[in-house]
């Protein structure tokens, strides 16, 4: 596929793994969705969750047993982004390297992007 998102091979590695449990539902896949909604401290917030995939409304990127899906909306908004997993002592989680972000808050799950400049 494109380029548009990137998937670490540490969150490949743990998506296969939460992906095993899964069941395939009549030729239905799932794999973890990334949702981008509006809230958090920043503007916007990542959600993530394990769901079946709906061809007519998704991205989706497949890679070594890994699937995660993007609805278009949220692919604009984090587009060129990597998804990440981190197990550190503070605790084991996905996060998002976003190019497009201005700013980010202390836990990683929200982030702002830069005003719309008229020139």
């Amino acid at each position: 596929m494109t380029h548009d998102f990137l998937i670490s091979s540490g969150a490949k590695k743990r998506i296969s793994e939460i992906l095993s449990d899964e069941k395939t539902v009549e030729g239905q896949k799932s794999g973890v969705r990334i949702l981008v909604d509006a809230g958090g401290c920043n503007g916007y917030q990542y959600k993530f969750s394990i769901d079946k995939a709906n061809p007519e409304e998704d991205i989706i990127f497949e890679e070594d047993g890994a699937i995660v899906l993007i609805d278009k909306l949220s692919l604009d908004l984090i587009k060129g982004s990597e998804l990440q997993y981190e197990d550190e002592l503070m605790g084991a989680h996905f996060k998002i390297k976003n190019p497009n972000a201005a700013s980010c808050c202390g836990c990683g799950n929200s982030f702002s992007l830069p005003e719309d400049e008229d020139d």
